[in-house]
């Protein structure tokens, strides 16, 4: 018997509702929730900026934070439930750092996640959270993207502690607006047994109008990453009119799509015998998917999955998808397949003490 499409989330709420699993924790408001596969099978959430009460009120938790789900239903049947947090009984922020100061790189407001994995080599496993440390929150129309440097932290005891590699790369106030190298999404490891990573210009923001969607694509040897061995690593470049893998000291990467909209928060996941790759459009104000065989192989055209409105553009009209406010729109790697995914979407109008400052929960969206 086929399964009851009505059953299926379709923008339900996780966190910010009165006696939800993540109010449990301590965690009333957030946004992100970023999820990805611990080592023993259970799941994690990496969230953004948080707050103790609703409605990006109350008390600051920090930045960023991290509940844990002991069963993930792939069907999409039953919305995602949080069974546990770091640490235990209270989530915490996970990072060691100051917020609004010099921890030694120049002035920070915050370390937004981008992306988390687990990587198991040699009988050692370890979590990663690639992350962008914000400088500043630029308005709109802005011409340089607010970020200081990005990095990448790990964990050596199942996400209790965390310590940076000491390889940064500098951000706009650095002197590098519009890095490629911001924001990062671990696509995972292929079965050719190398570590896929797509990244692009931070937009947090999402005002930052020189983004033009490019992103770029480099893999490693899982070894060397564990290792924090990160200049180790090929670029997909595009070289004497043909695409190649080449060593990094050769070339750097090639920008894997033309000029596009601005494009936020970005997630990119092998789903099945797919790669997948969601994205917040912010020029169109939609969460899209495209698709690709392998991720140096061609991508499909934009799918629209979710909408922040129906009303604009035109295109958008009688969309039966929508959320206000929206961002982000994280692939869940534990979704089912390419035709009944989990999408992981933020909903926030930006003010403090505005609700919904949510993560919902989108299943059966087909790519």
């Amino acid at each position: 018997m086929p399964r009851s499409v009505a059953r299926l989330q379709s923008g339900t709420y996780l966190v910010d509702i009165a006696g939800d699993s993540a109010s449990r924790f301590g965690l009333g408001s957030s946004d992100l929730g970023i999820p990805y596969l611990r080592y023993d099978g259970t799941w994690g959430y990496v969230f953004g900026d948080t707050f103790r009460g609703q409605g990006a009120a109350g008390e600051y938790a920090g930045c960023p934070l991290m509940l844990y789900q002991a069963e993930f239903d792939r069907s999409g049947n039953t919305p995602i439930f949080f069974t546990a947090s770091q640490p235990p009984e209270t989530c915490a922020e996970l990072f060691d750092y100051q917020h609004h100061a010099d921890n030694g790189f120049g002035h920070e407001v915050t370390r937004i996640p981008n992306d988390a994995i687990t990587l198991t080599v040699g009988g050692r496993s370890r979590i990663f959270i690639q992350y962008t440390s914000v400088h500043k929150w630029i308005k709109a129309g802005a011409t340089t993207d607010g970020s200081l440097m990005s990095g990448i932290a790990y964990s050596d005891d199942n996400g209790a502690t965390w310590q940076d590699f000491d390889r940064h790369w500098p951000g706009d106030a650095q002197g590098s607006n519009g890095s490629l190298e911001m924001m990062w999404s671990f696509a995972g490891v292929d079965p050719d047994g190398l570590l896929y990573i797509f990244s692009k210009a931070w937009n947090g923001s999402h005002f930052y109008r020189s983004d033009r969607g490019q992103i770029q694509l480099f893999r490693y040897r899982p070894g060397d990453f564990f290792n924090g061995l990160l200049d180790a690593r090929e670029h997909w470049a595009y070289l004497n009119g043909s695409w190649r893998w080449v060593p990094a000291d050769q070339a750097g990467p090639s920008s894997v799509f033309g000029p596009q909209n601005q494009i936020g928060e970005f997630s990119v996941k092998r789903i099945g015998d797919l790669y997948v790759m969601c994205y917040f459009d912010v020029s169109d104000g939609s969460i899209r998917t495209r698709t690709a065989p392998r991720p140096d192989q061609v991508w499909t055209a934009p799918k629209t999955q979710v909408v922040a409105n129906a009303w604009w553009p035109p295109s958008h009209w009688f969309f039966g998808r929508t959320q206000p406010f929206l961002y982000g729109g994280y692939i869940h790697p534990g979704s089912e397949s390419p035709t009944n995914l989990t999408v992981l979407i933020s909903a926030w109008d930006g003010q403090l003490g505005h609700r919904p400052y949510t993560v919902t929960q989108w299943s059966g969206l087909s790519v």
